[in-house]
């Protein structure tokens, strides 16, 4: 008979005392789970810098620019603030962001049926947690998704993905899943423009992906974080199409530059209001409420204002002109990679120059990023942290290790149709734009 799961115990002064071995402690689901990738990198790189060594920091997608100045000053003034807020978050927030949906989107939706959470990524567990149902995403997908399925113990689908579709979900591979077992309960999260890849859905895609989902009852989660960082400005929720099994997910991190504030939120339809209500129950008993402070100066964040317009369009085009060269760049060596439509990241595969790059030892994409921070100083992830085959030479690299408020400042002395030049990138989004050329002439070189 085995005795695992069994606890042994010592007697210490006469005292019976448990000793747990390692089987006990950990929950089946989170045995061998290893330390957010992105969160990985990212404490690697800082002690590699505090050990005195140069590293490139390509690897965490933190954006790179300020926090704008108007959500700075409403933190200031509401720093006092230090009450417990409703678990659904600060009603003048949730409201602001209803106004914001009005207002981009042409999607009314009820406050009470905001949900404000300290982070998207929290917000996505509980979601997980409350709805039974199987997780499906693209393969690559953000880091997180998947082991967050595994610690709830939900079963996960990976979609197959192709670069002729920008690496996304397509609504064939969709409906060949669905219509396997129609009537499995099941969340698709659809995340544009994408991470890892950039990529973003034409209205067509959304339509035709809204079809499916709604023929099978798929619960569907928009991940908008990078909604505000589309390069042409014109970003389109697939709520519009299949509004009423749809939540929207956003914050403020990536396109407001707000990353360590911990600030997201969901937005239900009516439809969805017992989803709503059930993931605040489990919040209340969680998190509580989201910081206060960072409630108030986050309202700031959803309601029009010049100032917010500027900031994101002096932001899309300094992303805009380095994207798109670092794509051109990478190409030019014969990566294959889709080109990016928002955001700060590439997804380049390297298989083509597998030949060379196995004479030097390298076989994998875990091997590829260890050699390219062992050689290059320069910090990327592996394509099968976010769902790729390990033998796949694919990476993600993060766009972001540059002064984002003098490349603000410089991109305001722009013509408005104006991109930034090489010169520009040179001199502003450094060492970002050297490390793309290095790692390109490194693997060329192979």
């Amino acid at each position: 008979m085995s005795n695992e799961g069994s606890v042994a115990a010592s007697v210490t002064n006469g005292v019976v005392e448990p000793e747990f071995s390692p089987q006990v402690r950990l929950n089946l689901n989170v045995r061998g789970l290893s330390k957010s990738a992105t969160v990985a990198i990212n404490e690697r790189c800082a002690a590699l810098i505090r050990q005195g060594r140069e590293v490139v920091r390509l690897g965490l997608g933190q954006s790179p620019f300020p926090v704008p100045e108007v959500m700075v000053r409403a933190l200031r003034e509401h720093a006092a603030e230090k009450d417990y807020l409703a678990v659904k978050g600060l009603p003048d927030l949730r409201r602001a962001i209803v106004g914001y949906y009005r207002r981009t989107q042409g999607q009314e939706y009820l406050p009470e049926n905001i949900l404000i959470g300290p982070g998207t990524k929290e917000l996505m567990f509980l979601v997980q947690l409350v709805y039974y149902g199987e997780l499906v995403i693209p393969a690559p997908s953000w880091v997180s998704y998947a082991p967050q399925a595994r610690i709830i113990g939900r079963t996960l689908h990976w979609l197959p993905t192709e670069i002729e579709t920008g690496l996304g979900v397509t609504p064939e591979a969709l409906e060949r899943l669905c219509a396997a077992d129609p009537h499995r309960p099941r969340l698709l999260i659809l995340n544009y423009p994408g991470n890892p890849t950039g990529t973003a859905y034409s209205e067509e895609q959304m339509r035709e992906i809204a079809e499916v989902a709604r023929k099978y009852r798929v619960l569907l989660l928009a991940d908008e974080i990078y909604s505000g960082l589309r390069f042409d400005g014109e970003h389109v929720s697939i709520a519009r199409y299949y509004p009423e099994g749809t939540i929207i997910s956003n914050g403020l991190s990536k396109w407001g530059g707000a990353g360590g504030w911990r600030i997201g939120a969901f937005a239900f339809p009516a439809t969805l209001t017992w989803l709503a209500d059930a993931m605040a129950a489990v919040a209340s008993e969680t998190f509580t409420s989201t910081a206060a402070p960072i409630q108030y100066a986050a309202i700031h964040g959803f309601e029009s204002s010049a100032e917010w317009d500027d900031y994101l369009m002096r932001a899309r085009k300094v992303l805009r002109g380095l994207m798109l060269y670092s794509y051109d760049r990478l190409r030019s060596v014969g990566a294959e990679l889709t080109a990016p439509k928002g955001g700060f990241y590439v997804f380049p595969n390297f298989t083509a120059s597998r030949t060379g790059l196995a004479e030097r030892g390298i076989k994998s994409s875990r091997e590829l990023c260890e050699r390219a921070l062992d050689e290059l100083r320069v910090a990327v992830l592996p394509g099968s942290v976010f769902g790729r085959p390990d033998h796949e030479l694919s990476v993600r690299i993060s766009c972001v290790d540059f002064d984002g408020g003098a490349a603000l400042d410089a991109a305001g002395e722009l013509g408005v149709d104006e991109d930034p030049d090489e010169d520009f990138l040179q001199k502003y989004c450094n060492p970002t734009f050297d490390a793309i050329n290095r790692l390109a002439d490194w693997v060329a070189d192979s």
